[in-house]
């Protein structure tokens, strides 16, 4: 009985361990999905895509916060397994087996209502995000959500080939804003990161450009090429984009009360 009770506490532990290290990564920047399929792969050892990786390991706070996840979740998970394997088989009666049997099962039931409980989440998150503001550094920001990144707006990477659309050219040659797309960032080979680059800034071939806006814009400015098409197509997506902000504002009239 006691090594059920042993594996309902930690299996607990783990869980609140795994919360606190989500909230810490989405601080860092990551979005609530991201931060959390993190921690709980950091914590399981499942690993990460290469991709994923880079971000982790590039970021000095990330990186700690991975890399005490991992120490933590390799004796987590040995104590869990130990302690389950104790409840089934230290027991010498069947009435004991019953009893450990029945703890496993009611608290894992337990615990389970409460991880999917958004009462209990937002709860716990206040009170970690209050813990975390008062004994960390971290700066408490979701940018996934201050970036609005849902109704199909998205921020995207790629980098540049010579004959994509956007090679050589100024921002105020691609107009990129008209077609209600922003340039964020840039990463140029051997210079310094260009953020928020102002309109004579010329995207270079093998620059690897960050930019924020509706889905499928970004995916038709990922995939014009240097033609009259490329041309005719951002006319088009210009012409949507003053659509969609003309009707944005006619419901913003219409959602007004009336004098």
């Amino acid at each position: 009985m006691v090594a059920a009770i042993t594996l309902f506490l930690v299996v607990s532990l783990s869980a609140l361990i795994t919360k606190i290290a989500a909230i810490a990564l989405i601080h860092t920047g990551l979005s609530t999905d991201i931060a959390r399929f993190q921690a709980r792969s950091a914590y399981t050892g499942a690993g990460f895509t290469s991709n994923e990786t880079e971000n982790i390991m590039s970021h000095p706070v990330r990186r700690k916060i991975i890399f005490t996840l991992m120490l933590v979740g390799n004796a987590g998970i040995v104590t869990v397994m130990s302690s389950l394997i104790l409840t089934f088989v230290l027991p010498d009666t069947l009435l004991n087996r019953l009893y450990g049997l029945l703890i496993v099962i009611v608290g894992m039931s337990i615990l389970w209502w409460a991880i999917r409980s958004k009462w209990i989440d937002r709860g716990l998150s206040k009170i970690i995000n209050r813990m975390l503001r008062r004994y960390t550094d971290l700066e408490v920001k979701d940018f996934a959500a201050v970036l609005h990144l849902k109704d199909d707006f998205k921020i995207s990477e790629k980098k540049i080939a010579p004959d994509d659309w956007m090679a050589d050219r100024t921002l105020i040659e691609l107009n990129l804003r008209e077609e209600g797309i922003t340039v964020l960032g840039v990463d140029r080979i051997g210079h310094d990161y260009f953020g928020s680059p102002s309109g004579e800034f010329k995207i270079l071939p093998d620059d690897v450009v960050t930019i924020y806006g509706k889905a499928e814009g970004i995916n038709s400015v990922y995939n014009r090429k240097k033609s009259y098409k490329a041309e005719h197509e951002h006319e088009e997506h210009v012409k949507m984009e003053e659509t969609r902000q003309q009707m944005q504002k006619q419901r913003q009239k219409e959602s007004k009360p009336a004098d």
